[in-house]
């Protein structure tokens, strides 16, 4: 049943013929973890690609002050994993961790770099994820360099309109680049 939701998942960015669906579906390995669980830390090299099965997770960076910047929120189906780290193989910026408990698949970062040099089917289909996780990024950072609070918080709701029932709102104001007095303060006054 997993693997079969994994399947369907990877084959809504780039089908696969069934021989490479399977090939690529194989070794993962399941993952359950509690809540607020740092799945990577700033300065470790992420070792995975997940997809996620059930639970909220966030990444965050930690900056001046202790002040924490929410970057991003994964939630069933999706891949998971810090990015940027995984596909380069650096230390990563920023954490990754659990908001609910959460059930994953998990493949390691070797297993995922060998297929991609073996089958242009799966690297072609890594390329398309990291294409779409590219332009949902770049997409955040025109929100967050040039709507206000109140476009930000409208265009969440538009795109994740679940989102206020599955994430603490102060990890959403922090993703929104608000604080939490302000969020409050839209979600008392903007229609949803």
């Amino acid at each position: 049943m997993e693997i079969t939701l994994l399947q369907q998942f990877v084959q809504q960015i780039s089908p696969l013929p069934q021989e490479e669906l399977e090939r690529f579906t194989a070794n993962w390995q399941p993952l359950t973890v509690k809540r607020k669980t740092i799945l990577t830390a700033a300065g470790e090299t992420e070792r995975y690609l997940y997809f996620v099965l059930e639970g909220v997770q966030r990444a965050f960076y930690i900056g001046d002050e202790n002040k924490e910047a929410t970057i991003v929120f994964t939630y069933p189906p999706s891949f998971s994993g810090v990015a940027d780290s995984f596909l380069t193989q650096s230390p990563s910026l920023y954490f990754l961790e659990t908001i609910t408990a959460s059930r994953f698949l998990r493949l390691p970062y070797d297993e995922v770099e060998a297929m991609r040099k073996s089958s242009p089917l799966i690297q072609q289909l890594l390329f398309k994820a990291t294409a779409f996780a590219l332009k949902g990024a770049l997409q955040r950072h025109i929100e967050l360099q040039c709507f206000s609070n109140e476009e930000k918080f409208k265009t969440l709701l538009k795109r994740s309109p679940h989102i206020l029932n599955l994430v603490p709102h102060k990890y959403i104001a922090s993703y929104l680049g608000m604080d939490a007095t302000n969020f409050s303060k839209l979600l008392g006054s903007v229609k949803i």
